[in-house]
């Protein structure tokens, strides 16, 4: 544990603005490692990056695929918000990597890392529960033989939960309501640059939606769009630490 439940409760920050859980991680991060940052200060330096809800549907969409943080940004703000007196390494967990999340956690916890996990949210939903409608960063302060303990909000989550959130694919679920609302007669889904929008076909999904709604049929809630994020483990350490280098020369964990 880097905090008891107690201080975590006492210590841990809550979301400090909208789609800025990656900042309000990097905040814990600091304060962890004994580095004290305000809030607005390390939102500056992290670029948390904003939902364009009144746009049209395709620049909606695009805003929606890189709202909030990338693990990379989170490492980033650390460093600049610290004076580079922080460093982090991120540790891919998709696809599913050669490893036990709590022992692996552990380890690296026990040395004094502050570890950061990056979530598809939308999986895992417990039955009756609506599909979140993001993905989220959270401090993980400590963990048990079969628990994790998370800040923002403070949580305690199955290993296997946990495990199943760090492992996605770089993809977002954006729900019905959303997309028919911004959908206007010249709307022109083929502008996308990134090929993936054209792998996953979100313009034919938005085709399907819309003549869904036309026949008065509902069966798709959601269009899958490409998300910006990496789902996985950033570990945070001080730079000028044994720790630090050991992070910085650990190679990435082995594919299954």
């Amino acid at each position: 544990m880097l905090w008891s439940i107690r201080e975590a409760l006492e210590r841990q920050t809550l979301q400090i603005g909208v789609s800025a859980c990656g900042a309000t991680a990097v905040v814990d991060v600091l304060k962890a490692l004994g580095v004290d940052v305000a809030p607005e200060e390390a939102d500056r330096c992290v670029q948390t990056r904003m939902r364009r809800n009144e746009s049209p549907l395709p620049d909606y969409l695009l805003s929606r695929s890189e709202a909030g943080a990338t693990h990379t940004q989170l490492i980033a703000g650390a460093e600049e918000a610290s004076k580079g007196k922080v460093i982090g390494r991120f540790f891919h967990l998709h696809p599913r990597r050669r490893v036990k999340l709590v022992p692996w956690l552990a380890r690296w916890i026990r040395k004094g890392a502050v570890p950061v996990a990056t979530m598809n949210m939308q999986l895992v939903v417990p039955k009756g529960e609506e599909v979140p409608d993001a993905w989220h960063h959270q401090l993980i302060f400590g963990v048990a033989p079969t628990t994790v303990f998370m800040t923002n909000p403070l949580d305690l989550v199955s290993e296997v939960e946990v495990h199943q959130r760090l492992c996605s694919e770089s993809v977002l679920l954006i729900r019905r309501e959303d997309v028919l609302q911004r959908l206007t007669p010249d709307c022109c889904m083929s502008s996308f640059s990134d090929p993936r929008w054209k792998a996953l076909d979100v313009e034919g999904q938005v085709r399907q939606m819309v003549l869904e709604e036309e026949q008065g049929q509902g069966k798709l809630t959601h269009i899958t769009i490409p998300a910006a994020y990496s789902s996985g483990i950033t570990l945070f350490a001080r730079l000028q630490s044994e720790l630090g280098q050991e992070l910085l020369n650990t190679p990435e964990l082995p594919v299954l």
